[in-house]
């Protein structure tokens, strides 16, 4: 699934440093924490390697 915002592509890319041993869990906050713990690998990597061109800063809540 691709990230709808630049915002949810950079949750997502620390979360995926967090899986990889690169950051530590403890530092992760917010999206990326729950992402870290809810998605998988693979999914996370879907996620962090959407490009970011046209993409808003933040997803509209509707």
């Amino acid at each position: 699934m691709p990230a709808k915002s630049k915002a949810q592509q950079k949750a997502a890319g620390a979360a995926l440093s967090a899986k990889h041993g690169d950051t530590k869990v403890g530092d992760l906050q917010g999206a990326s924490k729950s992402m870290y713990k809810s998605m998988s690998e693979k999914e996370l990597h879907d996620m962090a390697s959407t490009k970011r061109k046209g993409k808003p800063e933040h997803a509209s809540k509707s």
